[in-house]
């Protein structure tokens, strides 16, 4: 499979051969939605949390006998139908929201991602990301991906493992930019445009294996 390579001018440079093992793949939404639904999941981490009555304070004491005093027998004041007690069943910060996904899986529906912004031709591939780290590189950035896709631009810059251009990119609103061993559904899904380092794309592939 045979894609256009292109230069800093966004003029052609020259075309490289994608592996048909990744880019392409018969579309799968459904495999494609496992996979994102498991991403997401396994980045969430509890933040509700209630007190049981093993974790409230004071109640160390029995608050009266048990017998004689015609109320009710007690043993503690943490009990949950005690004012300042305990919670039942409240939210816990111990629940575990993580999904499992098979490895295989996942990586397929990665490559179905690829395969459909291939098919769709959004995605693109440049020579290197060569921009000046001294200076001004955020405007310079701006500046070419003004040129490529106009003000409303969503883009993710797959870089090769030596390029970081994370800082770049980090102040332009969306945009985003991962290393070749990092490609993921979510990102993959959330920008409509792709755009990846040659050498990436080597480094993808051997990743990939």
């Amino acid at each position: 499979m045979k894609v256009d390579i292109y230069n800093q001018k966004n003029e052609k440079s020259g075309t490289i051969d994608l592996v048909e093992r990744i880019f392409k793949v018969k579309f799968n939404p459904t495999l494609i939605h496992q996979a994102l639904l498991a991403q997401i999941a396994n980045q969430r981490s509890p933040l509700a949390h209630t007190k049981g009555r093993g974790e409230v304070s004071g109640g160390g004491k029995k608050p009266w006998r048990q017998k004689g005093t015609g109320r009710a027998r007690h043993g503690s004041i943490r009990s949950p139908i005690w004012k300042g007690g305990g919670v039942t069943f409240g939210p816990s910060k111990e629940r575990v929201f993580a999904k499992k996904i098979n490895k295989k899986m996942n990586r397929l529906a990665i490559f179905s991602v690829l395969s459909k912004k291939a098919e769709d031709g959004d995605l693109k591939i440049f020579e290197k990301f060569e921009f000046d780290v001294k200076k001004a590189k955020t405007a310079t950035m701006v500046k070419f991906l003004n040129n490529l896709f106009g003000v409303k631009k969503s883009v993710l810059l797959v870089s090769s493992l030596k390029n970081n251009i994370n800082k770049a990119v980090s102040n332009i609103k969306n945009v985003d930019a991962i290393c070749s061993q990092s490609l993921n559904v979510h990102d993959l899904l959330k920008y409509k445009n792709i755009i990846f380092e040659k050498e990436a794309i080597s480094e993808m592939e051997k990743h990939y294996k």
